[in-house]
């Protein structure tokens, strides 16, 4: 079994189609790739996918090999920028990465920590999606992120944050004349709220939906605030959202909180535990730090 084989199938798993992967994704032939595939069962001992008219399914079995193979293609490509950063020891460089959105308050008490270093490294800032994070610290891209404890990968988490889930709604919802919204209110709305991918988000907002009673199901489900904004002011709907929301709305866009004990959802600085950078030891030794101005701004927010 080769790399590549775990790539044929990954891309042909990833879209659903022997063709479409062929010429989207892998620029190769479909007959080809489809005695690619057949290699690949054969190695396994057991069929993956199962053909049919609309296109390629995958057996219980393809299920299981398939987070297997994503993450030893991860693995991989780790390795591969290991052995490529080994290779210049004298260019120095950290890469720090956040979920979109919290940059606004968490980049300047990054730099902060990393002070007395900055001068003999090059860092690098990226913003994306946690689960995108999450898998370029799988990666090696990363060395560390700001972004929810995604449970499907290998990696540390430590808290930095729990951030309480608000109302978000249009500005002129009928519910905005309320000082705070109360769960039961949102039933009878368009409801938005995470998809799939925002894995945590989703989980959180469901528990906290049963745990009131509610039987509400997603209209919408987003991957991101950006979305989730445009679909509240496009559909006139409600969404639950993280408070960090409050920094990045438009003028169409309001939010309120939840009456009473409104559910949580934590925010994480992600690292992996093979990363050996001496930066990343020191940045994570300071962490403390970002705990410490996280529940100062907190505690002059209520003074306020």
């Amino acid at each position: 079994m080769e790399l590549r084989h775990l790539r044929y199938f990954v891309a042909v798993a990833e879209e659903g189609n022997l063709t479409l992967a062929a010429k989207k994704r892998l620029h190769t032939a479909q007959p080809s790739l489809s005695r690619q595939i057949r290699d690949l069962e054969y190695e396994v001992g057991v069929p993956l996918m199962s053909r049919n008219a609309h296109g390629i399914e995958l057996t219980a079995a393809g299920k299981a090999f398939l987070d297997h193979a994503r993450l030893a293609l991860a693995q991989a490509d780790a390795a591969v920028e290991a052995a490529r950063r080994a290779a210049q020891p004298a260019r120095k460089t950290f890469a720090i990465g956040f979920q979109t959105g919290h940059e606004m308050n968490w980049l300047p008490r990054a730099m902060h920590v990393l002070r007395d270093e900055l001068k003999n490294i090059q860092v690098t800032i990226t913003s994306d999606y946690s689960p995108d994070l999450a898998e370029a610290l799988v990666r090696g891209r990363l060395d560390v992120a700001f972004l929810r404890a995604e449970p499907t990968f290998d990696l540390c988490y430590e808290v930095v944050d729990h951030e309480s889930l608000i109302v978000l709604m249009p500005s002129d919802h009928r519910l905005t004349s309320r000082e705070a919204i109360h769960p039961r209110e949102l039933a009878g709305e368009i409801f938005i709220g995470g998809s799939n991918k925002a894995t945590v988000l989703h989980t959180v907002t469901q528990d906290y939906l049963r745990r009131s009673g509610l039987d509400i199901k997603l209209d919408y489900g987003v991957d991101n605030l950006a979305m989730a904004m445009s679909l509240v002011a496009s559909t006139r709907g409600l969404a639950l959202m993280p408070a960090y929301a409050k920094n990045l709305l438009p003028w169409s866009v309001v939010s309120r909180p939840l009456e009473g004990e409104a559910p949580t959802i934590d925010l994480v600085i992600g690292y992996s535990k093979a990363n050996a950078s001496p930066t990343l030891k020191l940045f994570l030794s300071r962490s403390d730090e970002l705990i410490a101005g996280a529940t100062n701004q907190a505690n002059l927010g209520n003074a306020r």
